[in-house]
């Protein structure tokens, strides 16, 4: 591949232009004409849009069950954007209330943000890892971000979930929310690579520390690097589908054969990624590869077979 003036491997941002299956607005495209084109005003739309689960005394607001529940089980950006409407059909600038926005996850805010980047022309993909801007105990909790790209920087990271001053302000950032350091979110294979190869403690890994349940540790981070190749290759799914070997018990040590094969990709989406070895990765590994219908651990209405579109 060349490179470019800068010396960056050329990537073909076209692909991460167009919209995907998961992204794509469908027949409420109409809701994006007339928005801006900025990534930071961009991000500060979808914040004020859209609600965190776990945000709601934070605003002084309690969610509705059925939307605690379901809102975030939506994997398509279509239906995020239905259910936007019906609870308020004013135009997506307008700041919502807490009881009109769509009550979601990191991931669903930084699809909202990815699907309004690539209609905006602006390549765009979701990137799954570690934050540890979320408290201050060192805890690597699991979030999705944005990277999008910059003619002049190449791909930056953009957290849409902090794009409120007052959120920003609430978990102490003292970074630019469209410009993530990438010491601060460790991507699926970074995490997997300080786990490995520098030591890092396993346990500061995952959903939540080991005392409040078993979603950490080299398994959990494995299960992300799924979830970053899938995503790398426009296939979004929701957090909690599972597919590949990793349908073991949670918190259970991997077989020594799947660390050595975690080790060998983990480079592939580290760093400066490949577009090409991504897409070879994704196309020849059944392990990495999404399959037509996937398990779903969703948090709160249970487990369940999900056929994808």
């Amino acid at each position: 591949m060349a490179d470019d003036a800068f010396g960056r491997p050329v990537v073909p941002l076209s692909f991460y232009t167009e919209q995907s299956t998961f992204s794509d607005p469908g027949e409420l495209a109409g809701l994006y004409d007339g928005l801006p084109s900025d990534p930071t005003e961009l991000a500060r739309l979808v914040r004020d849009v859209m609600i965190h689960r776990l945000e709601g005394d934070l605003f002084g607001h309690v969610h509705p069950v059925d939307r605690l529940h379901d809102d975030a089980e939506s994997r398509y950006l279509d239906d995020v954007l239905r259910i936007l409407v019906e609870r308020n059909d004013a135009p997506l600038t307008v700041r919502r209330e807490p009881g009109d926005r769509f009550v979601g996850v990191c991931r669903d805010f930084t699809l909202l943000h990815v699907s309004l980047l690539r209609h905006a022309g602006i390549p765009a993909r979701l990137r799954s890892g570690f934050a540890d801007y979320f408290g201050t105990d060192g805890f690597h909790g699991d979030h999705v971000v944005t990277e999008y790209w910059d003619a002049e920087r190449g791909w930056l990271l953009a957290d849409a979930q902090l794009a409120d001053p007052e959120i920003t302000a609430h978990w102490a950032v003292d970074f630019d929310p469209m410009d993530v350091p990438r010491s601060r979110f460790l991507v699926a294979g970074e995490a997997w690579r300080a786990i490995r190869q520098e030591g890092a403690d396993e346990k500061t890994f995952g959903l939540h520390p080991p005392e409040q349940g078993p979603f950490f540790g080299e398994r959990f981070v494995a299960g992300n690097i799924r979830l970053d190749v899938a995503a790398l290759n426009k296939v979004e799914t929701l957090l909690w589908d599972v597919w590949g070997e990793d349908e073991g018990e949670p918190g259970t040590a991997l077989p020594e054969a799947s660390r050595e094969f975690y080790d060998r990709v983990a480079p592939v989406v580290s760093g400066e990624v490949s577009f090409e070895a991504v897409r070879t990765l994704f196309a020849e590994h059944d392990v990495l590869r999404t399959p037509p219908t996937v398990t779903c651990y969703a948090p709160f209405n249970g487990t369940h077979q999900v056929t994808l579109r």
